[in-house]
């Protein structure tokens, strides 16, 4: 089973930063995930620094092997209540997984998480962990198994308070309109992306409000267990060229979406499976080529040029109106679990030419950064592999 996993946040009114923090971290070797969603106390700067101070504790205690006793009560021990308000400074949901449905859950303070399994909301047992140095404080912890389709569904009090004051909503949307608006999305479309309803459980808390501005910082995180999707990328011609042939039917029949970045990789997937390339000489957008289309192929770009720029994209968004070869690219990754790279390592000479913007790099070092930000950033499986 593949970990679909994202969190989508909106920032309190009139503030620069999130109050609330989200950080993951996935271990492809071990076929393990980390996540924590922290809420700080207030907004801004300070709630920023606190939750963010949380997060990384705990993936930190995890990653040391620690116990889930002992990381308790050394968090709880740690993080100071506030003088004025007698509460926590920062409240936290983590969850621990792996790809056969284990599952450890740690919460303090924030909304009880939604186990949703067959449609259905399901709640689990737990057991509780008080702290010896403040008696109001205590944390759940539960150990899950979950299956292919179930999910689980974090946020902080900025959804389950969001309305409050409105007068159709006096105590605000709770954790009971949070688990209807969930199942009516899930009803409707079963198999939705984490993503998606993340998204919408941000845009619907925000909508509860009177005037439509977030009261307090908004933060929705899904865990969905389902059936990975495969991408395969192939760039850039193979070392030795005897293995051309080997390499393209490897490529033909491998599972999933498959695409293609480069001209001579193109050609030579062409050349070896005999499949013509259609190029579209009139739809480049920019200085970047357009598409080219293979029977068999979801996407044939050109090369360097495009895989520099999705790098771009991949970093600081998709701006542009128009839509290109990067930006299809780039949808082509993110609609993908688990994605593997087919690196040439043939030297192109093409990649010399001074005539080219010194900023573009090597291919090997651009997949090499790709890969990276896919993993850290959107939380990917990747697979980089030199032929």
């Amino acid at each position: 089973m593949f970990i679909d996993i994202d969190c989508t946040q909106e920032k309190k009114y009139n503030q620069n930063t999130y109050g609330d923090c989200f950080m993951s971290k996935r271990y492809p070797e071990k076929g393990e995930l980390i996540a924590v969603l922290s809420d700080g106390l207030g907004s801004g700067i300070k709630a920023n620094i606190l939750a963010s101070m949380t997060a990384t504790m705990l993936i930190k205690f995890v990653e040391a092997g620690r116990s889930i006793k002992r990381t308790c009560e050394v968090i709880m021990n740690a993080l100071p209540v506030c003088k004025v308000r007698k509460i926590s400074y920062s409240t936290f949901s983590m969850a621990q997984c792996n790809e056969d449905g284990d599952v450890k859950i740690i919460e303090e303070g924030n909304p009880q998480f939604v186990y949703i399994s067959d449609g259905k909301v399901v709640e689990p047992e737990f057991t509780v962990i008080d702290s010896e140095t403040f008696k109001n404080r205590h944390m759940h912890v539960y150990k899950l198994k979950l299956k292919l389709g179930d999910r689980l569904v974090f946020c902080s009090d900025g959804v389950t308070q969001s309305g409050l004051g409105n007068p159709e909503l006096k105590l605000g949307l709770r954790r009971s309109g949070l688990i209807k608006c969930l199942l009516e999305k899930i009803n409707e479309n079963p198999d939705i992306s984490s993503s998606e309803l993340s998204k919408n459980i941000v845009r619907i808390a925000k909508n509860t409000e009177v005037d439509r501005q977030a009261k307090d910082d908004i933060s929705c995180c899904v865990i969905h267990y389902r059936h990975p999707r495969k991408a395969l990328i192939f760039t850039g011609p193979p070392y030795h060229m005897e293995k051309d042939r080997h390499y393209a039917l490897e490529f033909q029949q491998a599972e999933g979406k498959k695409a293609i970045c480069g001209g001579t990789t193109a050609n030579l997937i062409s050349r070896e499976l005999n499949i013509p390339v259609l190029c579209d000489i009139t739809g480049s957008v920019g200085k970047l080529p357009a598409v080219s289309k293979m029977e068999g192929i979801d996407l044939v770009t050109e090369g360097i040029l495009t895989l520099t720029r999705t790098v771009e994209y991949l970093e600081n968004g998709f701006k542009e109106k128009e839509k290109n070869a990067a930006s299809e690219l780039m949808d082509f990754l993110l609609n993908s679990d688990c994605i593997e790279f087919m690196v040439g390592a043939k030297l192109n000479q093409a990649h010399y030419d001074p005539n080219l913007p010194i900023e573009i790099e090597i291919r090997k070092n651009i997949i090499k950064k790709m890969a990276k930000i896919l993993e850290d950033k959107y939380i990917k499986k990747v697979i980089v592999r030199y032929i």
